[in-house]
């Protein structure tokens, strides 16, 4: 086994088929208490892609994920949540997965193996060199990915990438690198498990740092949060009431004249002065 191949090697159990519900709960948890400690060690290099990302996304760039199974609808995810959680309009993060939209619910057969799609994929969305494309590969060697990474750095993007092995050809045509190493899998090679666990973390502190920084929270609050159901209308009214001392009525009216809870704390700002 290659030593760049740490998903890929053996887990630290076998005979998964004979252990108990339990047992295989509680091995399962055990080795996912360790993915939280990775990831703490890996917080130098996600603060040195954020730190290039945020004055770009000032500029007017976008943040684009790309990867192939599992790490490309992790990547989607976290797109797909930046505009009802932060305000932002949904081009500005975007998602691609290797087989297009299709592969987000099934596996698409060997679109990953091929080193010129992602690039192409990338084209669709009008890439910029104010652009910053960060590869999501846990194995660190798809060529999707690779090629994608390494053509968007080529073209003038910032690249980065999330990955958990070490020394791979994903992390070497990427600027600003990120490796998770979580070590086995408990289903050997099963990088849905701790590699995807890690993933989604170091993506949550990605976006959410960058977003905090683009001005998108004010304390610690999702004052620019789309108010697409009754659960954040409510939590709406109850921002304002907090920041506001008013009541709720009072709330409930200057959030449906003013439609988002930074707007409605502005104006009455405005309004009292």
């Amino acid at each position: 086994m290659s030593k760049t191949s740490l998903t890929e090697s053996d887990s630290r159990y076998d005979h998964l088929e004979s252990m108990t519900v339990s047992d295989l709960l509680t091995n399962i948890n055990k080795e996912d208490q360790s993915v939280a400690g990775t990831v703490q060690q890996c917080i130098p290099q996600i603060e040195s892609l954020v730190s290039e990302i945020v004055p770009r996304m000032k500029k007017g760039g976008r943040l684009l994920y790309i990867g192939a199974g599992t790490s490309g609808r992790l990547g989607i995810v976290d797109a797909s949540e930046c505009p009802p959680t932060f305000g932002v309009d949904h081009g500005l993060v975007v998602g691609i997965i290797a087989g297009g939209d299709g592969a987000i619910r099934k596996a698409v057969e060997f679109a990953e193996d091929d080193a010129k799609q992602g690039w192409k994929d990338l084209q669709e969305f009008n890439v910029g060199k104010e652009d910053t494309v960060i590869g999501i590969a846990a194995s660190g060697r798809t060529p999707y990915v690779i090629g994608a990474v390494d053509s968007a750095h080529e073209f003038g993007c910032l690249t980065g990438c999330i990955t958990c092995n070490e020394h791979t050809a994903l992390s070497k045509v990427s600027q600003f690198p990120i490796e998770a190493f979580v070590g086995p899998e408990f289903v050997t090679g099963s990088t849905r498990m701790k590699a995807g666990t890690a993933q989604k973390l170091i993506l949550n502190m990605i976006s959410t740092s960058v977003m905090i920084q683009l001005g998108h929270v004010s304390g610690n609050k999702m004052v620019d949060m789309q108010l697409s159901n009754d659960k954040l209308v409510e939590r709406g009214v109850l921002m304002i009431m907090d920041q506001l001392s008013v009541t709720r009525e009072q709330a409930n009216d200057l959030l449906a004249k003013h439609k988002t809870v930074r707007a409605a704390i502005a104006n009455f700002s405005k309004s009292t002065t």
